[in-house]
């Protein structure tokens, strides 16, 4: 049963986080932070979907509200801010304020779209009590604009990176992406999501049902979290 926590960002400014827990049968001791993308909030039926998800397969799943989206405002905050409020939910999750389970797994953080966006920004600039990155749709650049690229603060990742991608995203697609992953030294591993848009939705001509794709997404998600995360506290 998810839960719901306050997490104070300024004496003046708060969010709600969701924590989803792991089914304790095959609970991992991974802790996943998951946050939205610019035009959507942690109660998108793709957030809940993945989360519930993750924590149907033994991982522990918090999603959160940036500032903006908690006041129910359009617009994102500045990148600052925005950072600022996912370093606050990490440090809930850290102390257990969240959920005390929480403080003693292996941490990964991301997001969709831009809520991985931030999530790799905070990453590079301090990944301590970081395991890992998930990162779903990773918004290279805005659609029509592959000239403006998001990757001046990839190179001083150093922990793992997972990155989903599909195949027909507008905002970078896989082939758009390789050339900047072979040059990380995180090593980053590319899930292509075959015919998948920014949201990994395939046409119906692809012949594959929607949930059969989110589905495989989740499983190779668990696989690596499982086989690189597992154990780990960060650096």
């Amino acid at each position: 049963m998810a839960a719901h926590a306050r997490i104070e960002i300024t004496p003046s400014e708060y969010v709600t986080a969701v924590a989803y827990p792991a089914a304790a049968r095959t609970r991992a001791g991974i802790a996943v932070l998951l946050a939205h993308g610019a035009g959507g909030n942690q109660l998108s039926p793709f957030m809940v979907e993945f989360a519930s998800g993750l924590a149907e397969r033994g991982i522990d799943a918090v999603t959160f509200n940036f500032v903006y989206s908690e006041q129910k405002r359009r617009l994102p905050d500045r990148n600052d801010k925005l950072e600022a409020c996912y370093r606050a939910v990490i440090a809930a999750a850290r102390s257990g304020a969240l959920e005390p389970s929480l403080a003693r797994s292996a941490l990964a953080i991301g997001g969709k779209s831009m809520g991985g966006r931030i999530a790799s920004q905070v990453a590079a600039v301090d990944a301590e009590g970081i395991a890992g990155l998930v990162l779903l749709g990773y918004p290279l650049h805005p659609p029509g604009r592959p000239d403006q690229l998001r990757t001046k603060h990839l190179p001083a990742i150093s922990v793992p990176m997972l990155i989903v991608q599909g195949e027909r995203d507008a905002f970078g697609t896989p082939d758009e992406l390789g050339p900047v992953l072979r040059g990380l030294k995180a090593k980053p591993q590319l899930y292509v999501v075959d015919a998948g848009d920014h949201s990994f939705k395939v046409p119906k001509s692809a012949g594959t049902p929607q949930a059969q794709v989110h589905a495989r997404v989740l499983d190779e998600v668990e696989r690596w979290l499982r086989a690189t995360v597992a154990g780990k506290r960060g650096s």
